[in-house]
């Protein structure tokens, strides 16, 4: 397999978070409005690159790869926790003097873009947000302190065993990728998988994110707590999500009423990674909002 050639190729850059050497890719442009791109969890900077290709002319596109994800450093004895993902956005956008600036980021990404956006409102212009607004202390809440951290410490041991899955060619670990996303085109699941990946020294192949990262904090920010960091974002925010999304963030509750300033739009047929499965309608979407 060949990765897809493109109008335009990112160059890659290294920057610096709490110790780790982190990646992010970085599209051209400088003289423009700059544009950050956030990814969800066990994915890559590369998730963007049909994004970026589009919006390219008129954003100085860059976009990151999470500590433990794509090219980045993987963490020795420390937890994968939003706030250390806060702490890598915000180093990223301090370090590049990127503010103020826009953002769209999904899912995990999703989640600690409008953490920042509350902690720094000043810094953003605009933001959307495919299927951000779940929480992972949201899902301990309700259990005793001990119930969390006996989970927490099985999982740690658990996962301690775990050897990264191997698959013996390139094109099994794409079939892999396409199972878990029949929505996904031949030539996305495939793109997907030439950057999603290496190969390990007797030729088979692993995905590059740490599974560590499986793992989730015994303890994070309460529901309540993070919809006070919401509430404190004043920039406009656009909140989307995938109709045949199993993350089930467009039937509940709309989440737009904790923000000053937001609305929520749902699009059909597509699934929790909407920016790939309804790619035309994602971005159609995103230039109105950004036009705004």
């Amino acid at each position: 397999m060949r990765a897809e050639s493109g109008k335009a190729s990112p160059t890659s850059h290294t920057y610096f978070s709490q110790r780790l050497r982190l990646h992010y890719l970085d599209w051209g442009n400088p003289d423009a409005p700059p544009l950050l791109l956030v990814h969800g969890n066990r994915d890559h900077c590369h998730n963007w690159d049909w994004v970026a290709q589009d919006l390219r002319d008129d954003f100085h596109i860059v976009a990151l790869d999470f500590r433990g994800h794509g090219d980045s450093a993987w963490v020795l004895g420390s937890t994968y926790s939003h706030s250390e993902y806060v702490y890598d956005l915000a180093q990223l956008i301090h370090q590049q003097n990127l503010a103020p600036l826009h953002v769209i980021a999904h899912s995990l990404g999703g989640g600690v873009a409008l953490r920042y956006a509350g902690i720094y409102p000043e810094h953003i212009k605009k933001l959307v947000v495919i299927e951000g607004t779940g929480g992972p202390g949201w899902m301990t809440q309700g259990k005793a302190v001990h119930e969390r951290l006996q989970e927490w410490i099985e999982s740690n041991r658990k996962i301690s065993g775990r050897l990264p899955k191997r698959y013996p060619t390139l094109e099994d670990a794409y079939e892999r990728m396409h199972d878990a996303n029949s929505h996904l085109r031949d030539d996305q699941a495939r793109h997907l998988t030439i950057h999603g990946s290496n190969q390990n020294e007797d030729g088979t192949y692993s995905w590059k994110f740490d599974n560590y990262t499986h793992i989730m904090s015994p303890f994070d920010m309460t529901q309540e707590q993070t919809r006070e960091l919401w509430s404190r974002i004043e920039s406009p925010v656009l909140l989307i999500s995938g109709s045949e999304s199993w993350h089930g963030q467009g039937k509940g509750e709309d989440p737009a009423i904790y923000f000053q300033n937001a609305r929520h739009e749902m699009i059909e047929k597509a699934g929790h990674w909407v920016h790939h499965d309804q790619l035309d309608k994602f971005l159609a979407l995103t230039r109105a909002f950004f036009a705004e």
